[in-house]
């Protein structure tokens, strides 16, 4: 599988500007700071995320960037979207003549990579910037990073 920087970037400074939504425009320094992104970066991607409706701009003293749509209505994936960032999870390109084998057959696991690739997909769509900034993104996988789930008393 595979994401870019582009990707993660792009969602990392989305997260910092929903966090920042209620401060009024955020400049992209601010963002580049604090994410330690560098600011060019950050204007390639966000002149894409302008370019498809994920952010504004606003001109002026006090300007910057503000989200199009409340953070409860920007899904994760339509971020990584919006900077061109496709997830793949084959090797092979979709629709294209020659398959994962280079042959014009698939590879015997091209489903189950396939099928995950749509699994990301699904979870990505499901997360909002509202429920990263809320940290509510965590499920059942989180019980093994927290001192209280079941490997503390495992520890102890």
């Amino acid at each position: 599988m595979k994401l870019s920087t582009k990707g993660r970037y792009a969602v990392m400074a989305m997260v910092d500007l929903a966090a920042r939504a209620e401060d009024g425009p955020v400049a992209l320094a601010a963002i580049a700071e604090s994410q330690d992104i560098s600011l060019s970066y950050l204007e390639q991607l966000f002149a894409k995320l302008r370019r498809n409706g994920i952010v504004r701009s606003v001109r002026g003293p006090g300007g910057g960037y503000v989200l199009a749509y409340p953070a409860g209505q920007t899904r994760i994936s339509d971020i990584i979207a919006a900077v061109d960032e496709p997830i793949r999870t084959t090797r092979c390109s979709p629709g294209s003549a020659r398959s994962c084998t280079g042959t014009s057959s698939r590879c015997l696991t091209h489903d189950l990579w396939e099928e995950l690739g749509n699994q990301i997909h699904l979870f990505l769509s499901s997360i909002t910037l509202e429920d990263v900034c809320r940290r509510r993104v965590l499920g059942t996988s989180g019980m093994f990073h927290r001192e209280s789930g079941p490997l503390a008393a495992v520890a102890e």
